[in-house]
């Protein structure tokens, strides 16, 4: 099938729905599919500079991504998304799916202005969508007001976890199929000789709890002399969160954004991944990229968490707790053996059920369903 994944998104600024969308259509295309992203795109530039307040990756596209637009911060459901507003993107997408003439066209966040509405009102072929997000999501009552009808020219409706399912279906009814998140597997990873650090992966958005973890982290580097290397948090950001904190900085590295290669090789070499998040997570995906390359997680006890990180994989600890933090955190590294033994068990359970090249397959069966 030739296939078009549609994301209102900036692949500029580094998300979750963004890196998924591009593993989405990396292992659809190993199974023989012709796939195109159509996405937006920030190039270098003053403007850019202007629009944005972090860095981001503004080097050439890769190839298959068919860029339709800049993007903007768009405050929404505790986060800071890059959200493609243009009404220039508007005719882009028409003048896209006309030339591209996809079979199907699978939408992420398919109620996000402007690219997945667009594509909502002017795709002539089958037509998925995936739901991300948890939480109350507000503002889809004014989506559902204002172009709220198109939802029913989405033939399959897919939800990334039960609390995503939900979280829509308070707006737009039951109905949904249950594809997780995916992730990719190496072929090899080592749980032991770990370098003597853990990893924080996340934007400065208030719910990824990053103020949580700075404040604990002087009594755990004074517990177990580790490093902590923050990844995809602004410099800038970060300093104005020490100001504002004053917390002791020994210990730390600001990686800032990075390749998509450094992450998965801080990731495979730390000996912990610590997430302390507040809430409004669907789905951990980055604890299933700790797990992959198994390296256990320390994580808050949140529902999007809690119904994937089993206890042999991941310790969890009541949200916004620092001293529970503390103690998960340094219990875990003193205790090789059960470290290496979590990090096997998160390995395995990535292996088993969140395999890219299983969820593509899923996804196919979809697709033939909606086309057939």
């Amino acid at each position: 099938m030739k296939i078009g994944i549609i994301v209102p998104f900036s692949w500029s600024y580094w998300g979750g729905v963004v890196e998924h969308s591009e593993n989405q259509a990396a292992a659809l295309r190993a199974r023989g599919h012709d796939v195109k992203l159509v996405m937006g795109h920030d190039p270098p530039g003053y403007l850019t500079r202007l629009l944005h307040p972090r860095s981001g990756r503004h080097g050439d596209l890769p190839e298959g991504i068919i860029p339709v637009g800049r993007s903007v911060v768009v405050p929404a459901n505790g986060s800071l998304p890059n959200i493609v507003l243009s009404p220039r993107s508007i005719q882009k997408v028409r003048e896209t799916l006309e030339e591209e003439r996809f079979d199907i066209v699978h939408l992420h966040e398919p109620m996000t202005p402007a690219i997945c509405v667009s594509a909502l009102a002017y795709a002539h072929c089958g037509i998925a969508a995936t739901w991300h997000a948890a939480g109350d999501l507000g503002w889809m009552r004014y989506g559902v007001k204002t172009w709220g009808f198109l939802i029913d020219r989405v033939d399959a409706r897919i939800a990334v976890s039960r609390m995503a399912a939900e979280s829509a279906g308070r707006w737009l009814g039951p109905g949904f199929d249950i594809v997780p998140n995916g992730v990719v597997v190496p072929e090899q990873a080592d749980a032991t000789g770990r370098a003597h650090r853990i990893v924080f992966i996340g934007r400065h958005d208030a719910r990824k709890g990053l103020p949580v973890l700075l404040r604990a982290w002087p009594e755990i580097r004074r517990r177990t002399g580790a490093r902590l290397r923050l990844i995809g948090t602004d410099p800038l950001q970060y300093r104005l969160l020490q100001s504002r904190l004053r917390f002791d900085e020994d210990g730390i590295d600001v990686l800032g954004i990075v390749t998509n290669e450094v992450r998965e090789r801080e990731l495979e070499t730390a000996k912990l991944f610590v997430s302390p998040a507040l809430g409004a997570e669907s789905f951990g995906m980055v604890l299933l990229e700790a797990f992959a390359v198994a390296t256990p997680v320390v994580a808050s006890d949140i529902p999007g968490f809690r119904d994937l990180a089993p206890p042999e994989a991941a310790v969890l600890v009541p949200p916004d707790d620092e001293q529970a933090l503390v103690d998960a955190i340094a219990s875990l590294l003193v205790d090789e053996p059960r470290r290496v033994a979590m990090g096997l068990a998160g390995r395995a359970l990535a292996e088993e059920r969140y395999a890219w090249p299983d969820v593509a397959a899923r996804l196919e069966q979809i697709y033939e369903r909606v086309v057939g």
